[in-house]
């Protein structure tokens, strides 16, 4: 079975931004591909995250852009699964290398969200809810992770200050990020004393609306070595996806279910436990979600996963070393929803090829994990780990 390799990433810029989403993907097939062969001599097939065509009124995105980057012929297809999008475009593209069906198959993500304004992205978003038991109430998404947030305060040890400091630890690897949307750092007071969105999740605990693209190409050992790299090949050695209620009343508030499962199908086909990761990017929209996940995870013990702020050795018993959420996490490198999962695999692919910068990079990192949820907490999730 063929080994699967990440052999070129590329982000366009993420944040506000008058790129529609073509141009968005342009950038980050350009940044990609600036160091190997043009796509249409090696890609195979294409696929697309995107959560919503209503930013841009825009379906047929495999299309647009597989003709975007001079691609005919070959099959190109968007994958929806809300903020999961992403990753299941790399998931898929994964499958087809190891099939033996594709020797190169470029994984992108792309979101215009501000086309929609805050009032088109809160509409747009709300429709990965129950249309009958959820939607028609006039649920937020803020307000649905409010409800999960509320009940592992109540449940733990952790206070909203806890939280705080999980957004200024983004804050921080944000800021050493060229990437990121906000690279700028943040203190606790300035987090505390930002407005309530839906209590206990104010302002700077909730991810931006952010527009733009990220690609991968996974490919075959042989295609991969065409690319220009400096640093070791990265394998994607483990995938694990899984549905879990789309309902928040029909789930466990605090254990983040389909996570745990989706991590433990990815670490079992990796032949890694928690304790050998060494980065992971968790789909921290709400810094209440990095508490949650860093236990669905098994980097943290029960009711302490909030910890993920400390340094690795200021943590309680139980926890890994694992560092959380190096790009800056959704928080502060920002929220393109359907490209988020691929944006997770471009800061893992620089902290195990030793690209990142300097101030965020990992010392010795061969091991990360991509945990990229969909619809409230774990109505979908896709997990990958990636290797040197």
């Amino acid at each position: 079975m063929p080994d699967p390799r990440v052999a070129a990433v590329g982000t366009s810029p993420l944040g506000r931004t008058e790129l529609t989403g073509r141009d968005l993907f342009s950038a980050a097939v350009a940044e990609a591909f600036a160091d190997g062969p043009d796509p249409a001599e090696v890609v195979d097939a294409v696929y697309v995250g995107n959560q919503s065509e209503s930013y841009e009124h825009q379906i047929m995105y495999g299309t647009l852009l597989a003709e975007w980057c001079g691609l005919r012929h070959v099959p190109a297809e968007r994958v929806e699964g809300c903020a999961a999008a992403g990753a299941l475009a790399l998931r898929h593209a994964v499958e087809d290398v190891r099939s033996g069906r594709r020797d190169a198959v470029l994984a992108c993500g792309v979101e215009k969200m501000t086309a929609g304004g805050t009032a088109g992205a809160t509409n747009a978003l709300s429709a990965a809810f129950d249309r009958a038991l959820e939607q028609r109430t006039g649920v937020t998404a803020p307000s649905q992770y409010a409800l999960l947030a509320q009940r592992y305060l109540h449940d733990t040890d952790a206070t909203e200050r806890d939280l705080a400091r999980i957004a200024v630890k983004n804050h921080a690897n944000g800021a050493a990020n060229p990437r990121a949307q906000f690279q700028r750092e943040t203190d606790v007071e300035t987090v505390l004393d930002s407005d309530y969105v839906a209590p206990p999740l104010k302002l700077f605990d909730c991810a931006p609306v952010t527009d733009g693209a990220a690609v991968a190409l996974v490919a075959s050992e042989e295609v991969a070595a065409k690319f220009g790299t400096d640093g070791p090949a990265v394998r994607v050695a483990g995938v694990g996806a899984g549905a879990n209620n789309i309902g928040v009343a029909d789930r466990d508030l605090t254990f983040v279910e389909g996570a745990h499962e989706a991590a433990k199908t990815a670490y079992d086909e990796a032949g890694v436990a928690p304790a050998d990761i060494d980065v992971a990017e968790v789909h921290d929209a709400f810094t209440s979600c990095e508490a949650m996940l860093a236990e669905a995870a098994g980097f943290a013990p029960p009711g302490r996963g909030y910890e993920s702020a400390l340094p690795p050795a200021e943590r309680s018993d139980g926890w890994t070393d694992t560092h959380l959420s190096t790009s800056g996490g959704l928080k502060a490198r920002g929220h393109p929803i359907g490209a988020t999962g691929i944006a997770q695999a471009v800061e893992v692919y620089e902290q195990l090829t030793g690209t990142a910068t300097p101030e965020r990079q990992v010392d010795d990192a061969t091991t990360g994990l991509l945990i990229n949820e969909g619809g409230v907490a774990d109505a979908v999730t896709v997990a990958h780990v990636l290797t040197t």
